[in-house]
């Protein structure tokens, strides 16, 4: 067990994949019912010997080998666990006292612990008792592409096909010889694979990726009822809105028809790349919306969301989770929920490749905010930009140069000599000094290691120095960098 890690665990305490537990002579019986949530969400470490509140106690030292032979015995106890599974407890030291640190891992099974399922929400086991929570938890842990789904009885009528035109130029505008352009429409359709066939029941025809990319209105409420999402502006009337758009068309429409509604009430700033000029809030919201449409998870009852407020905007749809944890550039790991419908506007100019989308919004969300956007992991997955009307990166460049070239006499060690990056951290440094390097690369809008390289430049600088330890300690800014 590294010691460095573990106090940063009991710093930041319980999470999603982290529990804490005293322990006399034995686990509890709540050590067994964390055991089951791991399993069935995303994994986690039980700590016993440890307090809620993160204070060490320890377990009793001649105590520590029975209570890891017990409870191998239940969890490898079919009547207690189901399906059993099997975990290796580690005894280790801190601060002279003996804990015992249990670490379960993500299974492809849905597990239960005296015939009741568990999942982790937060920091807590909860019961899942309700049929569509479980048929979720299911789905989840099949990690079945659901957009495959044959439907047998869907024919041509149900789709629209006076939308292949568009589809196609669409196609041939970021290829001008895309082999979409000579097909017929049998064969596009087959080639943007929405044609499949259920080898099980023998059923060969349409899927649910075709109903949704093609299908009418009325086709897509039967094969999804609850496919809809709602778009809703609340920046003077909080508890209701100020402006609503429900959308429950095909994704190509949807598209349209939710970027219509974001031009429309998001600012668009001034921002050159280069020497062409890019809108910065049709970035942001291409790649909101375009996940949220494509990567949701179609069979859930979960009606996802597009909302503008005025200090943040967010969109949440439902979502076979991952990891559970906030995505960054550094720890993303391209995953296509719908790996037809996101193939199919990729080709169509409407997505990039994968990973690009996060990557995309950290950069124009700093850009556009000066603060970087959150993606979150879970079964309702959000991405949430914060706004700041009155926030211009453009200006904030001109700031900085008035003051660069107003300064006089300070030497090469500067502050407004340094280049954005170090000035940024320079700035938040000064208002939270026991920032840690992760903090420091969210607020940059950087990776982890770009955060550390910048930080070591401005301490060569001398504009920067660490007092205390790297785990307890704090950042001074050297004080004549205004």
């Amino acid at each position: 067990m590294d010691m460095y890690r573990f106090k940063d665990i009991l710093a930041v305490g319980e999470t999603v994949a982290v529990e804490f537990k005293r322990c006399g002579g034995k686990a509890e019986a709540d050590t067994y019912e964390t055991v089951c949530s791991f399993l069935n969400r995303f994994g986690g470490d039980i700590y016993l010997g440890v307090e809620d509140n993160g204070s060490v106690v320890g377990v009793p030292g001649k105590a520590a080998l029975g209570i890891i032979k017990n409870f191998i015995g239940i969890v490898s106890n079919p009547d207690m666990i189901n399906p059993t599974v099997y975990l290796a407890p580690e005894v280790f030291e801190y601060e002279g006292k003996k804990l015992v640190r249990i670490h379960v891992p993500p299974s492809s099974e849905v597990h239960s612990f005296k015939k009741v399922i568990y999942d982790r929400v937060d920091d807590a086991d909860v019961k899942v008792t309700a049929t569509g929570q479980i048929a979720q938890l299911y789905i989840r842990k099949q990690r079945i592409f659901t957009e495959k789904k044959v439907y047998p009885y869907v024919r041509d009528e149900h789709l629209r096909f006076d939308l292949l035109p568009r589809i196609r130029q669409l196609a041939m505008n970021r290829y001008k010889d895309h082999p979409w352009k000579a097909m017929s429409d049998d064969e596009l359709l087959q080639s943007a694979g929405l044609i499949g066939e259920d080898l099980e029941i023998g059923a060969k025809g349409y899927n649910l990726a075709a109903v949704m990319i093609l299908g009418r209105d009325e086709v897509i409420k039967s094969v999804s009822p609850a496919y809809r999402t709602d778009a809703l502006l609340r920046k003077v009337n909080f508890d209701r809105y100020d402006d609503r758009l429900v959308v429950e068309t095909n994704l190509i429409d949807s598209y349209d028809l939710l970027m219509g509604f974001a031009t429309k009430h998001l600012l668009d700033k001034f921002y050159l790349e280069g020497d062409a000029r890019v809108s910065l809030s049709r970035a942001i919201a291409r790649e909101m919306l375009v996940n949220c449409l494509i990567h949701r998870e179609f069979t859930s009852s979960f009606i996802a969301q597009f909302v503008i407020e005025k200090d943040l905007m967010y969109t949440a749809n439902a979502n076979r989770a991952e990891t559970g944890d906030m995505i960054t550039p550094d720890n993303f790991r391209p995953n296509p929920k719908n790996p037809i419908i996101a193939s199919f506007f990729r080709n169509i100019c409407l997505a990039d490749e994968l990973g690009s989308g996060v990557r995309n919004l950290y950069r124009y969300g700093k850009l556009y905010s000066g603060k970087a956007p959150q993606l979150i992991d879970g079964d309702i997955f959000r991405i949430i930009v914060p706004l700041d009307d009155a926030y211009s990166f453009d200006a904030q460049i001109g700031k900085a140069q008035t003051a660069k070239s107003n300064r006089k006499n300070c030497g090469s060690d500067c502050g407004m000599d340094c280049t954005t990056a170090e000035i940024s951290v320079l700035e938040f440094l000064k208002k939270n000094p026991a920032a840690t390097h992760e903090r420091i690369a969210t607020e940059i809008g950087k990776s982890i290691r770009t955060a550390q390289s910048v930080v070591r430049s401005l301490k060569k600088k001398g504009l920067l120095t660490r007092e205390g330890s790297r785990s307890v300690g704090l950042w001074i800014v050297t004080p004549n960098v205004k």
